[in-house]
């Protein structure tokens, strides 16, 4: 049997609702080389695990589970899983996205392939909440540069395949379980590929993103969603200081203060948006001079009289 060329990496915790589509969705597939799937389980109370072993029981070269008698955390897993794997290039998908496009992994090892300086490569994704609403991500251009990964993530996990010889390099060199202030593993991963080498992208839609209520990326709690894009701008921030020379700072400290402040200016209380106010101003003094952020106040103002009248 020929060896492994690429590993799908599913991470996967309750998901008994989609976990069936997104393995269905690897076994469908067209490529000219092996795949295998491994499915990092982390102790679900569903039947995630009962649906994973049946798939196993079905395909058993070509699906693998990786499981301990405790819930490790999304981080441990998410490493465990890829220590395990045995391909030469590895592909991401959460236990609650799919692939669409049939030809999606061989593209990209293709494009890999051809290129060996290239650490990455992503496409579009389909992002769809749970209402059934679809927007394509990204919406603008597939960019390909580390500005442009500084500003805003171009590449969902779901649509990524990587050299896994690189992505252990990033465990080593990076250490990210040394970061618990970092909400998620994926950026600071790509961003790494980006800093140290290159990454691309293919102009068109593969893999469906489950836009989920209750996710860390994705919650509804006005704080908890502050703290996650405060994440993001941290880790911006440490790779433009470690690998650009903090060229970016004021952009990425702008950014994440308004960020914080518009969704302040519809929750929470004025008390807590002047407080996020003078830390960040606190911390860079330029951002005294944003003009953005006293319209955003105005803007908190008029929204709380326009509550009280409802």
């Amino acid at each position: 049997m020929s060896e492994v060329m690429l590993s799908v990496i599913m991470t996967t915790y309750n998901h008994e609702r989609y976990i069936a589509q997104a393995i269905e969705s690897v076994l469908r597939q067209q490529t000219s080389f092996r795949i295998e799937i491994v499915i990092g389980e982390d102790c679900s109370t569903d039947r995630t695990l009962n649906i994973a072993l049946d798939y196993q029981a079905q395909y058993p070269e070509a699906i693998h589970i990786v499981r301990s008698d405790r819930n490790v955390g999304w981080r441990e897993n998410y490493r465990r899983t890829i220590e395990a794997a045995k391909g030469k290039y590895i592909a991401m998908l959460d236990g609650d996205d799919y692939f669409t496009h049939r030809k999606k992994l061989q593209m990209q090892v293709d494009m890999l392939e051809a290129d060996e300086g290239m650490g990455m490569c992503y496409t579009r994704s389909e992002r769809i909440d749970e209402c059934g609403n679809t927007t394509i991500y990204p919406e603008g251009e597939c960019a390909t540069t580390l500005e442009a990964m500084l500003r805003r993530n171009p590449a969902e996990n779901c649509t990524v395949v990587a050299r896994r010889d690189l992505v252990m390099r990033y465990y080593e060199e990076i250490r990210p379980a040394e970061h618990p202030e970092w909400l998620t593993d994926d950026l600071p991963m790509w961003l790494w590929f980006a800093a140290t080498g290159r990454y691309g992208a293919i102009d068109c839609p593969t893999a469906v993103h489950r836009v989920l209520s209750y996710s860390v990326s994705h919650s509804p709690d006005y704080k908890k969603k502050i703290a996650f894009v405060d994440s993001l701008y941290d880790i911006s921030l440490w790779y433009d200081s470690r690998y650009n020379n903090s060229a970016m700072r004021h952009e990425l400290l702008t950014t994440k203060h308004n960020t914080a402040l518009w969704v302040l200016s519809f929750n929470g209380t004025l008390r807590e948006y002047i407080t996020r106010w003078r830390r960040d101003v606190k911390e860079h003094r330029e951002l005294i001079k944003n003009i953005a952020a006293y319209g955003l106040f105005a803007k908190k103002i008029l929204w709380r009289m326009w509550r009280k009248k409802r």
